[in-house]
């Protein structure tokens, strides 16, 4: 497993990282989570994600029991506040009062006594930027994070937070939005102030839902068992399932069989080209995937590559920096 550091940090992660946001305490059993961990960990993965708001907070258990009994400090484990965990005025967003409290929830249920990342999992315009910032610095001093990041904020927020955590005299090292070779919204502005300020991404979605697999056809029905076949998550990939972009998508194959690697390990790869890219998630339902999917560490993809994915996806790859994943 190849490593990155993250942001303008000493702070060194893994290039793929393990994300439990549809799996664990949800979609798959907790026996076939806690295998995927293991398969992570067997794989040279020591960065975990996860947030409060998976699963309504059993995430964060399923994963805090997979790691039990593993040497603390040889992991990264990362969540995330922002969203509602209960039906209080308070348990939501960014007030110093819900940073707090959800802080303490969520080691609570990793088992542990510090998270490496505690991430603001959307931006707060309800809430002073200087409360929250404050908030997550006394988090840090207090021993309880060690470096704080963002997720889905916009260039402009995450300047502004930066600005903060320089005056608080704390780090903030890391993005997490979403990106691929299909929503590529983050490269006009995103990057460009995060690599002025100090910041590295950690991608999610990199296989754009599971449609960069090709598993997918244009004019077809998803397959009942897939991501997009389940009523309860297909919602979160529809702009992804048009013909036209199916269609672009399957020109992609070529490509990854010249080079001997899966669609999958291909997509991934492709992120990791990016060098404002500290990790790609990846999740799994099975260990067989996590396999798979790392052996994209470390692949190189030439200047030539790069071009012929370009061509293959035409017009079917989303570029507005005005659209980030707030929903």
């Amino acid at each position: 497993m190849h490593t990155r550091r993250l942001g303008r940090s000493g702070l060194t992660i893994s290039e793929i990282a393990y994300g439990n946001w549809l799996t664990h305490g949800s979609q798959v059993e907790e026996d076939a989570a806690h295998a995927c961990v293991h398969a992570a960990l067997d794989a040279g993965i020591t960065t975990f994600d996860t947030a409060d708001v998976y699963a309504a907070t059993k995430a964060e258990s399923v994963l805090g029991r997979a790691l039990a009994g593993q040497r603390r400090e040889g992991l990264e484990i990362f969540t995330k506040v922002y969203w509602p965990t209960g039906p209080g005025a308070n348990d939501r967003g960014l007030s110093r009062k819900h940073v707090i409290e959800s802080c303490h929830a969520s080691l609570e249920r990793l088992q542990t006594d510090y998270v490496d990342l505690y991430q603001a999992h959307r931006y707060d315009s309800s809430v002073p930027l200087e409360e929250t910032m404050t908030a997550f610095a006394d988090l840090v001093r207090a021993g309880k994070v060690l470096y704080i990041g963002v997720s889905e904020w916009r260039a402009e927020e995450i300047a502004a937070a930066a600005e903060l955590a320089r005056e608080l005299k704390v780090q903030l090292i890391s993005n997490q939005p979403q990106y691929s070779m299909l929503w590529r919204v983050i490269e006009a502005e995103v990057v460009p102030t995060s690599e002025q300020h100090g910041l590295s991404q950690i991608v999610w979605s990199p296989l754009a839902q599971g449609v960069l697999t090709g598993k997918y056809l244009p004019g077809q029905q998803p397959p009942a068992d897939s991501r997009a076949g389940n009523p309860a998550v297909a919602g979160s990939i529809k702009g992804f399932l048009r013909d036209d972009v199916l269609s672009r998508v399957q020109q992609l194959r070529p490509i990854a069989d010249e080079l001997g690697l899966t669609m999958a390990q291909l997509s991934i790869a492709w992120v990791l080209q990016n060098p404002n890219v500290a990790a790609a998630i990846i999740g799994a339902s099975r260990p067989e995937q996590v396999a798979d999917n790392v052996k994209a560490a470390g692949v190189q993809l030439s200047a030539e590559v790069l071009a012929r994915i370009d061509e293959a996806l035409g017009d079917v790859v989303e570029r507005d920096p005005g659209k980030t994943s707030r929903g």
